[in-house]
């Protein structure tokens, strides 16, 4: 059976008492950084193999040091069960310490709400060839493998043009070599987006992320997706930045929160 990049780079390897041994690759890497959506990704995979829920997952994590590229450990405890939710935390560790810690709970698919109801909708974009893509740049080896394209409107700081009024990014992902966005890739794509603040304050921003929190809620039915990630507020060095991804069809696939720090240069 064929193996994908990505499918090998999230490989675990179950070592009994709910412990998983795994491998950070530098594949997925944001200035030389793993990227925290590919590290979330392989955490969701080690809680949702304990669970018998495997709907709905939400899933939040603290970045409690840098991750580098090497061996890691995942830990995985279960913290509450009942009829519709699991409730897991997950803990990695790099060389007998920890770096992440998450939690997360899954739903059962058993429930009696049949209403669905968007007051929002998936950005509007230009055409994908119309769009601005990401470049190959040597420290930046995520994009090697997922095919940003930027909705012009908002990639000022990308291409040395003006920048926008507006704290957000749009813009279309896939993977380059046509793999289907499935429950751990979701992370991976909705943490792949450049910080939202780039579009007003230029590519000097630095935001490290503290805190993470993803909810899947349906899997694509296309193979590309459509991404916003928006900021409004930046205070005493702390940023908010509000995610949402969709298939192409117009289904709601995952939303995100992200809490950062910001430096400006």
């Amino acid at each position: 059976m064929f193996v994908t990049l990505f499918d090998r780079d999230v490989m675990l390897e179950e070592s009994g008492d709910a412990r998983f041994g795994c491998v950070i690759s530098d594949n997925w890497s944001v200035n030389g950084n793993p990227n925290g959506g590919y590290l979330m990704a392989m955490m969701a995979k080690a809680m949702v193999h304990l669970s018998d829920n495997k709907e709905t997952p939400v899933i939040t994590a603290n970045y409690l040091a840098r991750c580098v590229p090497g061996k890691a450990e995942i830990h995985v405890l279960e913290i509450a069960r009942s009829r519709r939710f699991s409730r897991f935390e997950a803990r990695l560790y790099q060389e007998g310490a920890e770096k992440i810690r998450a939690l997360g709970t899954f739903v059962s698919d058993d429930h009696d709400s049949d209403l669905i109801r968007y007051e929002t909708k998936a950005p509007e974009l230009p055409p994908a060839d119309a769009c601005v893509p990401m470049p190959r740049l040597p420290q930046y080896t995520l994009f090697h493998h997922v095919d940003l394209r930027l909705d012009p409107a908002c990639a000022g700081w990308l291409q040395g043009g003006p920048l926008a009024d507006v704290s957000m990014n749009t813009g279309y992902f896939s993977f380059r070599d046509g793999r289907p966005i499935d429950f751990p890739a979701l992370f991976l794509m909705i943490d792949a987006m450049p910080p939202a603040v780039m579009a007003t304050q230029g590519m000097t921003a630095w935001v490290p992320t503290i805190e993470l929190s993803v909810n899947v809620r349906n899997l694509p039915r296309t193979p590309r997706v459509r991404c916003s990630l928006r900021t409004r507020f930046i205070t005493r060095g702390l940023l908010e930045a509000d995610g949402e991804l969709w298939d192409d069809e117009g289904n709601l696939a995952a939303i995100s929160r992200q809490i950062a720090q910001f430096k400006k240069g």
